[in-house]
């Protein structure tokens, strides 16, 4: 099974089955999605979803206000989402310095580069890639640990996240034409790979026993 068969069989079983929003991840495009990317980090969504409401009700969904804002306020305010001190801390710097160096939140999304991001403390490379494609709106595939296993499940072995998304771009862009045809809109690749990694997210929530995600009903496809 190469990347293009992943894609057809999720979309035959009916993924995406929860609609966010055309890129699935709530809120694309906005400063909030570089926020729940960091709260994220080893927490459940519907913990980041408590903190980013109230970051929203103290109007700290903004780069420039979350950047003065009291560190310690700020971790009383996302306690939900775990190690409320660090992220506090990780979330302020990388709020002051997105307003140092790129003025606001909309220089950032049209500049800002994965380089730049994998420098920001707390930022390693599926958070950079999940900021970069739902926040940025860029054509980047997010690899996380779902993708992974599903991919050990079908017996692949990566020596590298780049290796892995390697993998997806390969199949992907040699089959663009018959990616094209699965959708009835002119879907571009930004869109296309926000939606993948959903697709993955979801179908891999459905199946997990632990770590070993049943493939079968994908194998049938």
């Amino acid at each position: 099974m190469n990347s293009f068969e992943l894609l057809s069989a999720l979309k035959r079983l009916g993924y995406l089955k929860k609609e966010c929003g055309t890129l699935w991840w709530p809120r694309s495009g906005s400063f909030e999605v570089v926020i729940g990317a960091v709260l994220t980090q080893q927490a459940k969504w519907n913990s980041v979803e408590i903190s980013l409401a109230n970051l929203k009700n103290r109007s700290l969904l903004e780069p420039r206000a979350l950047a003065c804002a009291d560190e310690y306020e700020l971790g009383i305010l996302i306690e939900k989402s775990g190690f409320k001190t660090q992220k506090a801390s990780r979330l302020k710097k990388l709020a002051r310095n997105i307003v140092n160096e790129f003025g606001d939140f909309e220089a950032f999304k049209q500049n800002v580069d994965r380089e730049w991001l994998l420098a920001q403390k707390g930022i390693g490379l599926e958070s950079a890639d999940a900021i970069l494609c739902y926040a940025c709106l860029r054509p980047v595939m997010v690899m996380d640990s779902y993708t992974s296993r599903l991919l050990e499940n079908f017996g692949y072995e990566f020596e590298s996240y780049d290796e892995v998304a390697e993998w997806f771009y390969d199949g992907i862009f040699s089959s663009w034409e018959k990616v094209r045809a699965l959708y009835d809109f002119d879907i571009d690749e930004n869109t296309l790979f926000a939606r993948f990694h959903g697709k993955i997210v979801e179908f891999c929530k459905d199946n997990s026993k632990g770590r070993r995600i049943d493939i079968s009903a994908l194998a049938e496809q």
